[in-house]
């Protein structure tokens, strides 16, 4: 049986975006979420999708999954679902191991509520965004244990320094 992971960055105060775009430039964080979703299927709604540099899209190496309301949604390369259950059902049929859900917020959120998710590997970034228009869901941390991944210090690449953690349900 699958895992179903989610995959997130946030800010102080669970900040995840603002206007369809990410609100820092973390190259080891990418290069993190690029080793752990490589070869896995990932599933996003159509707003990450955007957000994606189009030069990007769709991922590489991965099965890219689209949940819209728009069935006739344009995601070249790409499955699209209209509800987010089948869309990781399908995912699991072509992934034994691992899903992992990539946003944005309203994705999130629903995969929680729903309670489809085994896991969650979140960076916390070391600062505020006041500017923020998304973000990740409340969680309650109690329900999930939490083992510490690595850690970047601010750095000439790196404006934030962040920690990852992998918490897992308790």
């Amino acid at each position: 049986m699958a895992i179903v992971s989610i995959i997130a960055a946030v800010g102080r105060h669970f900040e995840i975006g603002k206007d369809n775009d990410l609100l820092w430039h973390l190259p080891n964080d990418m290069k993190f979420f690029k080793e752990q979703t490589m070869h896995h299927p990932i599933v996003m709604g159509r707003k990450n999708y955007e957000s994606i540099p189009e030069k990007y899209r769709p991922f590489k190496d991965r099965i890219n999954i689209v949940v819209s309301r728009q069935l006739d949604y344009p995601a070249p390369g790409c499955f699209l679902f209209s509800d987010l259950l089948e869309a990781i059902e399908f995912a699991k049929e072509h992934h034994e191991e691992r899903v992992f859900i990539i946003g944005g917020a309203q994705i999130y959120e629903e995969s929680l509520r729903m309670n489809l998710v085994d896991e969650l590997l979140i960076t916390h970034v070391d600062a505020a965004f006041p500017e923020a228009h998304a973000f990740f869901p409340t969680i309650d941390f109690s329900e999930w244990k939490k083992s510490f991944i690595q850690k970047q210090e601010k750095d000439e690449k790196h404006s934030f320094s962040f920690e990852i953690y992998r918490y897992t349900k308790a």
